[in-house]
């Protein structure tokens, strides 16, 4: 299905150059020169290699055609992550290259989308938002209010995120899984 350039956003998956291609950063960009352009980051599903690309806005794109299906996530081992479908209780195993860093962030029941392209898993889409416990921050030094400030906090599942002053440990916040930012307390 051809595309627009200016419509393209992070986490799709493009058929480029006889190769399948996740997005992974997307830039649009209008110079006081020329026209516009997309600046766009890619990930090779194949090959595991990444490819900066400039689409003017006028170009189209391709982007594949992708059966998506809800899944349950089960556990996880060694090597693979586990899921179920959720309507014919059907089991598959992700290996971890395919979950990527987004396995830190999966929970027991989390309802996830999985992406195949010819019946084969590619990619696994998260909600937009999930919710997870500081278990360590650093405590806000006073007077650091003049400018927007951030602190390094540590989350119940081991990852790293920039977070206001005013959290603390044990707090409850709502992340971003796609760009890993901190949205809210709750």
């Amino acid at each position: 299905m051809k595309i627009n350039a200016t419509e393209i956003r992070v986490g799709m998956i493009l058929d480029h150059k006889n190769d399948l291609w996740e997005v992974l950063k997307t830039n649009h960009v209008k110079p006081g020169k020329g026209g516009a352009f997309a600046q766009v980051e890619m990930k090779s599903l194949n090959k595991n290699t990444k490819l900066n690309e400039r689409f003017r806005s006028s170009e189209t794109v391709e982007k594949a055609l992708l059966e998506e299906v809800k899944y349950n996530f089960l556990y996880s081992d060694d090597n693979d992550f586990y899921f179920m479908n959720p309507s014919s209780f059907e089991q598959i195993n992700l290996s971890k290259n395919i979950v990527g860093d987004k396995g830190k962030m999966l929970t027991e029941n989390l309802e996830v989308t999985i992406n195949f392209h010819n019946e084969n898993p590619l990619s696994i889409l998260l909600p937009n938002q999930l919710t997870f416990v500081i278990e360590t921050t650093d405590a806000a030094l006073k007077g650091q209010t003049v400018s927007s400030s951030y602190k390094p906090a540590v989350l119940n599942n081991g990852l790293n995120v920039q977070v206001p002053p005013f959290i603390e440990s044990g707090d409850t916040v709502i992340i971003d899984t796609r760009t890993m930012e901190y949205v809210k307390k709750i």
